[in-house]
C-alpha cells in the first residue's frame, strides 16, 4: 500500500520530483501513463505532487512504462524503498544530485526558510552569472553547469513568484566580499542582493568576520518550515548532504540562528554595507 505523505520526508519530495521529471521527459501524458499502469489518473498525479508515496514495485512499473532502465531505474527504486525514512545522508552523483532535488522540493513546499551561508551567496539569491561562475570553477562539464544554472534560475520562483516563501538569510562577510567570476559578476550579484533585500518576504543580514565564536563557525545549514509537515534541517557540502528532521536537532539549529543573529548587522546596516561594496565593484 502507498504511504500517506502527511509527514512527507525530504527523500519522498525528491522521489516525487524525479517521477514528475521522468514522465515529462518521456513525453507521455499523466493520463496515458496511468492507463499503461492500469491505475487511476489521480494516483499517478498524487505520486508526482508528493501527496502519496508509491511502493518500490509501483516505481519499477512506472519507470518501465516510461522507458527508464539501467542504473537510473535501480537508483529510483532504491529511493522509493526508503522514501518514508526521515534522516537522509546522500552522496553526489552525475547530473543533478538527489540531495539537490530534495532541497528544491523542500523550497517549493516550505512556508519559511532560514539559511546561514558563511562563504557563498545562497542559491536562492544567486544571479545566473554568479551561479555559472561557481559551477565552472568547481570543474563541472559545461552541460552539467548549464543544467545547474537553469535549475538555479527556476528555483528563484519560490522567492519572487506568487505566494513567495519567507526567506531569512544570514550571510558571512566573506561571501559578499569574495571575487567570483569575471569583473562585473560580483557587482551584479551585490546589486541583486540589494533588490531582493527590499522585498517584504526577504530578510538579508551580513555577519561580520572576526566577531568571535558563534554556532555558525561549524558550517552552513538551511532550516525549512512547512505548513503540512515537521521542519527539517539541511546540510550541504561539496559532494554530499544530509536532511535531519529530528526535533532536538531542529531546535538546536533554531538556537544557532538566534545566536548568529545576535552578531549580525541590522537589515539597514546590511543594505548600506552591501551598497558600498557594490559601488567599489562598479569602479574596479
Amino acid at each position: 500500500m502507498p504511504v500517506d505523505s502527511n509527514g512527507v520526508t525530504p527523500r519522498a519530495r525528491a522521489l516525487s520530483a524525479a517521477i514528475r521529471s521522468i514522465r515529462e521527459r518521456s513525453g507521455v501524458s499523466g493520463r496515458e501513463l496511468s492507463r499503461r499502469l492500469g491505475l487511476s489518473h489521480g494516483t499517478v498525479s498524487h505520486w508526482e505532487t508528493g501527496r502519496r508515496i508509491p511502493t518500490p514495485e509501483d516505481v519499477a512499473s512506472l519507470l518501465t512504462a516510461a522507458g527508464v532502465t539501467g542504473s537510473e531505474k535501480k537508483r529510483l527504486v532504491e529511493l522509493a524503498r526508503h522514501a518514508g525514512e526521515p534522516n537522509w545522508l546522500t552522496v553526489g552523483m552525475p547530473g543533478i544530485p538527489q540531495q539537490l532535488a530534495g532541497a528544491v522540493e523542500c523550497e517549493r513546499a516550505a512556508s519559511a526558510i532560514v539559511e546561514w551561508a558563511p562563504m557563498v551567496v545562497p542559491g536562492l539569491l544567486q544571479t545566473t552569472d554568479y551561479s555559472r561562475a561557481i559551477s565552472l570553477a568547481s570543474g563541472l562539464p559545461v552541460h552539467e553547469t548549464e543544467a545547474r544554472v537553469m535549475l538555479r534560475t527556476a528555483r528563484r520562483e519560490v522567492v519572487t513568484g506568487k505566494n513567495p516563501v519567507h526567506l531569512s538569510v544570514l550571510i558571512g562577510e566573506n561571501a559578499v566580499k569574495d571575487k567570483i567570476g569575471e569583473p562585473g559578476v560580483m557587482a551584479d550579484q551585490l546589486q541583486h542582493l540589494l533588490e531582493l533585500g527590499a522585498r517584504d518576504n526577504v530578510v538579508i543580514r551580513v555577519v561580520p568576520a572576526r566577531v568571535g565564536w558563534h554556532p555558525g563557525v561549524a558550517g552552513p545549514f538551511v532550516l525549512y518550515d512547512f505548513p503540512d509537515s515537521p521542519p527539517v534541517v539541511h546540510f550541504e557540502h561539496y559532494s554530499s548532504g544530509a536532511f535531519v528532521p529530528d526535533d532536538d536537532d531542529v531546535q538546536a539549529y533554531r538556537h544557532a540562528v538566534d545566536s548568529i543573529s545576535r552578531v549580525a548587522l541590522t537589515t539597514a546596516a546590511t543594505s548600506e554595507f552591501i551598497g558600498k561594496l557594490a559601488e567599489q565593484r562598479e569602479r574596479a
